[in-house]
């Protein structure tokens, strides 16, 4: 990692630091900032974690998530936080209109920046970027950062299992963007403390009823298949969120369930929202879906996960998907 000698020399004296993620945050982006946040903590300094919105509920059992701030509900408080910081961390995101509000305030202030992700094209916002895009999970850098500084034996359960955390939900419990290294840096986890079974039990079986009725109508309802170019489709509506009381988290991992299906090599799974019409594309193989979102939906990510958005009604973005689709038949026919 570039550079670290000149982190390492910032770090030595307290001081106050922010840690921030992006917008609807998800398990890598809350157990890296809370990784961050222990780890900082334990070297002396005043830290404070901001995300732009709130996090989903089934990582209410984290330790520290409750001392989250979320911009959207304490604006003023998160202005004065940043105003005020010596350092602040981003984490999990590539350009500050990830973090939307936030970004805005952040980009004129002349304290010290730095970025710690994996995803592609970082935007040049920070004063020192530690980048890796073949890396399973932002959490998976932050486990490499503390031990590159010496500071392995600073990993307590608790840092351990928020890395754990983003690892394995990044990871699709391990089904993507895996590397000997990633199983290895698991294995040293595990080691240190961390009870798999428990937080695969607190991660994937904290369900309510109604989220096993909203899987059940997507799959029952708003399935679509291409066959012809091994696609399939989901969709909600804004009456579906109406009527299932879907709040921030609750849709989270459905898009995976197409790409169960020995046919289907691209999944797509678009949602209504209140202002705009959200993507979550994923793929199986060697076929990308991060050149679909960032060419026609505003958007990027990973190879085999990526995410955009669009401005028009859901009907027209679902037929904008579909017109696109043609162009790359030959690689999902393939």
């Amino acid at each position: 990692m570039e550079y670290l000698h000149e982190i390492k020399e910032l770090l030595v004296r307290p001081k106050d630091i922010v840690i921030t993620t992006h917008r609807n945050p998800d398990g890598d982006a809350i157990g890296a900032s809370l990784a961050m946040y222990h780890y900082l903590c334990e070297l002396g300094h005043t830290v404070r974690v901001i995300c732009p919105s709130d996090y989903p509920d089934f990582l209410e059992w984290m330790p520290g998530v409750q001392e989250i701030i979320i911009f959207d509900t304490e604006p003023e408080y998160s202005k004065e936080l940043v105003e005020r910081a010596d350092i602040i961390f981003f984490l999990d995101f590539n350009a500050l209109d990830r973090i939307d509000k936030l970004g805005e305030l952040i980009a004129p202030l002349s304290c010290t920046k730095i970025m710690i992700d994996h995803h592609l094209y970082p935007e040049n916002c920070s004063d020192y970027l530690i980048s890796d895009t073949l890396a399973s999970s932002t959490c998976e850098l932050i486990y490499d950062f503390i031990d590159r500084m010496g500071e392995r034996h600073k990993i307590d359960t608790v840092i351990a299992e928020s890395i754990f955390t983003g690892i394995l939900t990044d990871t699709g419990s391990f089904t993507y963007s895996t590397s000997p290294k990633l199983f290895r840096t698991v294995a040293e986890l595990i080691e240190m403390g961390v009870d798999d079974y428990k937080l695969q039990d607190l991660i994937f079986n904290s369900m309510q009823e109604k989220h096993l009725r909203l899987l059940g109508h997507c799959l029952n309802r708003r399935l679509e298949i291409l066959e012809e170019y091994k696609t399939g489709i989901i969709t909600l509506t804004k009456e579906d969120y109406e009527r299932f009381d879907i709040q921030r988290g609750d849709t989270e991992g459905i898009v995976n369930y197409l790409l169960k299906l020995r046919n289907v090599k691209l999944a797509a799974f678009i949602t209504e929202q209140p202002t705009i019409v959200k993507l979550s594309l994923r793929s199986k193989g060697d076929f990308s879906v991060q050149e679909i979102a960032k060419k026609y939906f505003k958007g990027g990510g990973h190879k085999n996960a990526s995410g955009g958005y669009s401005f028009q009604s859901l009907r027209a973005t679902v037929k904008k998907f579909k017109d696109v689709l043609p162009e790359y038949g030959e690689k999902l026919r393939g």
